[in-house]
């Protein structure tokens, strides 16, 4: 599954040599030009208090282009080929940096138009400042794609009713949360799915939150699809 950025970029000695610096792609972005993009392969910004990643780090990737119109609204093409595993996770972060006890309140909105072709998962990827524990929330998936791990079975939480696997990817703990249903547009109120899996699971104890990012986890794309998050807000208090 995703990994951090900072392991992703690590992962870059795996990846071929790729056209990144093409600019075929960008003409899928709005016709009012975007503020920012780019097809770097670790092209990122800091917009409105967000960041956002091309971040291509998989193996066999093909070309991906990102634009944004400003922090919450942005989009990406991308042309990867029908192979297996994950080619990229595009997003944007939002840093929170408090501890689960101390949060009272995480949420997020979002609204996202995604193809109804290729192998990806609409995804959260929710990090503690470790980086021990990975934290995915799915909120819709096409194609030939799962979560690492084994089934916990279903749980109604933060508004939202998924199933929920647990497991590792060599490097840290994994649950993920994968929607039972398909959505392009919602409000998760994450707070109670951490405290969920600290206090009723016992799975981490009071970790320190780092960061909440959204994006697309990309493992095909033939021919070239388009992305986009119309509006994705992370709020906390």
């Amino acid at each position: 599954m995703a990994k951090s950025t900072l392991r992703k970029i690590t992962m870059a000695v795996l990846a071929p040599a790729m056209a990144i610096g093409a600019t075929v792609g960008l003409a899928s972005a709005p016709a009012s030009a975007a503020v920012w993009n780019t097809c770097d392969q670790y092209g990122n910004t800091s917009l409105n208090g967000y960041t956002l990643y091309n971040n291509i780090w998989g193996s066999g990737a093909g070309s991906q282009c990102v634009w944004a119109n400003s922090g919450t609204n942005w989009g990406v093409w991308a042309n990867h080929p029908n192979t297996g595993g994950i080619k990229s996770y595009p997003n944007s972060k939002k840093v929170i940096n408090k501890s689960i006890t101390s949060l009272g309140s995480l949420s997020s909105s979002y609204n996202v138009s995604v193809p109804s072709s290729g192998a990806y998962n609409t995804s959260y990827d929710i990090w503690d400042t470790d980086y021990d524990y990975e934290i995915m929330l799915w909120v819709n998936k096409t194609g030939a794609v799962g979560p690492l791990g084994s089934s916990q079975g279903n749980v109604t939480l933060g508004g939202h009713t998924w199933t929920v696997y647990k497991g590792t990817n060599g490097a840290n703990e994994v649950f993920s949360f994968v929607r039972t249903s398909n959505s392009s547009s919602g409000t998760v109120n994450i707070l109670p799915i951490l405290k969920w899996i600290k206090d009723t699971k016992g799975w981490f104890g009071n970790e320190t939150i780092g960061d909440v990012q959204f994006g697309f986890e990309i493992t095909s794309s033939s021919g070239g699809l388009d992305f986009a998050a119309n509006n994705l807000t992370v709020s906390s208090s």
